[in-house]
């Protein structure tokens, strides 16, 4: 199997090194570039995903469509779409930015962290999904507004940043795209 390599950031958001993924998630994570991407199909349904309780960090628990991390050089739209194709045997439309300035960090109940430099995209599905059982073991096409009603009912039941990224998205009313 190939090395997937993350890049690590300085506090500045700038590239200083790469690391093997297997070895970048663990109770001191370093801050790290990463991504998320929100998928529509025609009927503007949005795709979330529950991840696969085989993942290293938040098992079991619901997310946006697709996440992920660039590699060195690789350009986020490619990455992007290489994820999709990967988790949901998905293509997709080229992905269009939605916000460019959000990071965070969270625990997960393992004391596994995540800590991320994280733009947040959007794409349209253009195929039928063939998911990936090693990352997905479950998926719901919903309405926008549902989604954001069983986020305020249930926010444990979902990733941390899927939670803070659809409440900046509503803010920024950018939700639903």
């Amino acid at each position: 199997m190939a090395i997937e390599y993350v890049v690590l950031l300085d506090k500045h958001r700038r590239a200083y090194a790469q690391m093997d993924k297997r070895a970048v998630h663990h109770q001191q994570t370093p801050f790290h570039l990463g991504f998320s991407c929100y998928i529509f199909n025609a009927k503007r349904q949005l795709l979330v995903t529950r991840r696969a309780l085989s993942k290293q960090t938040w098992p079991g628990v619901w997310s946006n469509s697709v996440c992920g991390h660039p590699a060195p050089n690789e350009p986020f739209s490619q990455a992007v779409m290489r994820r999709a194709r990967h988790e949901l045997g998905l293509n997709i439309r080229a992905p269009q930015l939605l916000i460019d300035d959000y990071r965070y960090w969270a625990k997960d109940a393992s004391g596994v962290i995540e800590y991320e430099y994280c733009p947040i995209y959007w794409a349209q599905a253009q195929s039928d999904l063939a998911l990936n059982s090693e990352e997905v073991m479950d998926y719901q096409w919903i309405n926008g507004d549902k989604l954001v009603q069983s986020i305020q009912a249930t926010p444990w039941a979902f990733s941390p940043w899927m939670v803070e990224q659809v409440e900046l998205l509503c803010q920024r009313k950018l939700w639903p795209h």
